[in-house]
């Protein structure tokens, strides 16, 4: 239903001229969406928008018979003097344009503007029907209303503020003529609800991503990912606050730790407007490292001063989230790790104790050239120093001796030797004096080595020692490979004799005699007394068993402590019996002895003859040789019970038992078939 004319231009003269021209803009720049519209007649009507100003408002009014009833809007033109604002005109003027834009539809929709009662009743309906007949007019309204080039150019500019060491980014956009980006949260919304908009004479165009150069599209994505940010931090404000300030700044993006990073990326290689203080230019993006050196110099002949290449306070360090930046002159550099630890960490040390030049003994060379330079590799430039003298104090190769053995306790000690050409010392002593230059960094990491691997001082004999049975098991296992790799290892006979190791069945005798089953454990090569204990670690699945003269047993995937865990277990065993080395079972366990025995490699079992002969017998290809059916049974058996009745034929010849279930099929109350007499 299409608005009276008289009524709009009443509720602009309210509104006054000031506020008609922005509703006029605003309708026109297209900021205004429309959520909801009930229009009874062309003078009674409801209206929900949307408008788009320096922040999202939501506007509602309500006119009956030529009236306004109610008006609402979240502006503070509105709540200082409770009128039509320009965004409650501009929704009105926003309907009546979708409505005179598609008319024909529209009075199809009303087609009478004298409603009925049933019409009122339907208002309902037509309130849903109106919600997708706007959502279509919009979509009417974001069809091009000029031919998108793709000429669209995104321009940034960067200002650094070196007090607070921060860098931010403006943007201009434009092809012909360039404009500046006022709002970009502003600019966001634009692009999310493709809408058309004027800048200006030179600039007008359908806000999509192809209107943009493809040059311009990764600045873009960074545009509106942080213009995303700067919107929904500012519009979540509690309403009572909004007019007192804003979160983040709309005009600029400040470049964290993530957004330099991501900058950097899109803009390197290139060189941008550049603005810091009140210096203009241009800022190359370059992965170029920067020209950071620093000089030795010799000033007397027990002095020497070293100082950097640049002003270090005219260099500024910026911290991204994966990289480190440095801002010299026109060039931004990112810097690589391997510099940001060596050149660039100088510099900052220089820097953080507010140093421009770092003056050193004679003495201390050794350490510059030990810790320092190994560092900064061919960053440091020397001058009236000799060759001879940069020999003199180089660090030699460092070589480690370590001598192993175990003390009363069962504890590893380790006796730890440095040596450098032809001198050799306990590093653990204290005031060392040697002729080579000493290589403090490989020497730190040698000791470091033995405090990761659980070593601890015993002052006494200033010695490393291992006293954790943890750590012991882990060092004889991993840590002394590495050891031997690194350095030259020499250990005692009884470090040998404490080595980690399998335990073994050795030779395993079984035999039935005097019918008992019996099996010969006197060649396992563990104390009988230690293997209860042994056993219960196996069974709470520890890595390792220490026994009592310091040697341990590898308890993990073990195919013997498996056979003993089950013969113990399965056989009910006291480990009272397996220390006398022999164990004596009913005869009847012979099938599980042998199933247990299958599981075992690589170890000599003996078997004497009537224990072979009852497992082959036992075996049911083995059946036929061993037992024959009565020749009365023969005729009437069929298959499967011929083979039930020389099953339990064979276990009633080595007295095992047997049950005979009601499921075998072997007809047990059939007084044909005697079974009993059968098998005596």
């Amino acid at each position: 239903m299409y608005i009276n004319p008289n009524l709009v231009e009443k509720l602009c003269e309210e509104a006054g001229e000031s506020r008609t021209k922005k509703a006029i803009n605003y309708k026109n720049s297209n900021r205004v969406r429309i959520l909801e519209a009930i229009c009874d007649n062309e003078n009674s009507f409801e209206i929900r928008a949307l408008v788009y100003g320096t922040q999202n408002y939501r506007t509602y009014i309500e006119v009956k018979n030529g009236e306004i009833e109610d008006t609402n809007c979240e502006c503070l033109d509105y709540y200082n003097h409770y009128g039509i604002c320009k965004h409650t005109l501009a929704s009105v003027l926003k309907y009546n344009e979708n409505y005179k834009k598609v008319n024909t539809v529209n009075s199809f929709l009303n087609s009478n503007n004298n409603l009925s009662k049933s019409a009122f009743e339907h208002r309902n309906f037509r309130q849903i029907v109106n919600v997708f007949f706007n959502e279509e007019i919009e979509n009417i309204e974001d069809e091009p209303k000029i031919k998108v080039r793709g000429d669209i150019k995104l321009e940034p500019k960067i200002f650094y503020d070196k007090f607070v060491n921060q860098m931010q980014v403006e943007f201009r956009i434009g092809n012909k003529k360039m404009y500046k980006l006022k709002d970009l949260a502003e600019f966001y919304t634009r692009i999310i609800e493709k809408e058309f908009y004027k800048y200006g004479e030179k600039l007008e165009f359908l806000h999509t991503k192809d209107a943009f150069e493809e040059s311009s599209k990764p600045l873009l994505e960074f545009l509106l990912k942080y213009a995303e940010i700067i919107k929904y931090a500012n519009s979540n404000i509690n309403s009572n606050y909004r007019y007192y300030g804003k979160a983040l700044n709309e005009n600029s993006i400040i470049l964290g730790n993530s957004g330099i990073d991501d900058l950097f990326e899109i803009l390197k290689n290139q060189k941008v407007e550049f603005q810091k203080e009140y210096q203009k230019g241009l800022i190359e993006f370059t992965d170029e490292q920067p020209k950071i050196e620093f000089k030795l110099r010799k000033i007397s002949n027990k002095e020497y001063i070293i100082t950097p290449n640049v002003e270090i306070f005219n260099i500024s360090i910026i911290k991204g989230k994966n990289y480190k930046y440095v801002l010299i002159n026109d060039k931004l550099h990112r810097c690589t790790k391997e510099f940001e630890r060596s050149n660039l960490k100088l510099l900052e040390l220089f820097r953080q104790n507010y140093l421009t030049e770092l003056t050193l003994g004679e003495e201390e060379l050794s350490q510059l050239f030990s810790v320092i330079i190994p560092k900064v590799k061919n960053a440091i430039k020397f001058e009236n120093i000799s060759e001879q003298d940069i020999e003199k104090y180089k660090p030699k190769k460092l070589a480690v001796k370590v001598f192993l053995d175990f003390d009363e306790n069962n504890y590893i000690v380790a006796d730890v030797k440095f040596c450098y050409e032809n001198e050799e010392f306990n590093p653990l002593e204290e005031n060392i004096k040697i002729l080579s230059p000493r290589n403090m960094i490989s020497e730190t990491k040698a000791l470091n080595l033995f405090r990761k691997s659980g070593f601890m001082l015993e002052q006494k004999n200033l010695r490393f020692i291992l006293p954790n049975d943890e750590n012991i098991y882990q060092f004889l296992s991993n840590d002394i490979e590495y050891y031997m790799q690194k350095f030259e290892v020499l250990v005692t006979d009884n470090f040998k004799s404490k080595e980690i190791r399998q335990p073994r069945l050795g030779s395993l005798g079984v035999k039935v005699e005097n019918n008992l089953l019996s099996i010969d454990l006197k060649n396992l090569d563990i104390d009988p007394k230690e293997l209860e204990e042994l056993m219960e670690k196996y069974k709470l699945k520890k890595k390792y068993h220490r026994l009592k003269y310091g040697s341990f047993i590898n308890l993990e995937e073990n195919q013997e402590m498996e056979f003993l865990d089950k013969l113990v277990s399965g056989m009910d065993i006291d480990y009272k019996e397996l220390e006398k080395g022999e164990v004596k079972l009913p005869v009847h366990r012979s099938l599980y002895l042998n199933e247990l025995l299958k599981g075992i490699k690589g170890t000599e079992i003996i078997k004497n003859s009537e224990y072979r002969k009852i497992v082959n017998s036992l075996n049911k290809d083995q059946l036929d040789e061993v037992i024959e059916v009565p020749e009365k049974l023969e005729k009437i058996l069929r298959y499967y019970q011929k083979t039930g009745f020389k099953w339990l034929k064979i276990l009633d010849m080595y007295k095992f038992g047997g049950i005979l279930a009601d499921d075998m099929g072997l007809r047990k109350n059939n007084s044909n078939v005697i079974c009993y007499s059968g098998l005596r």
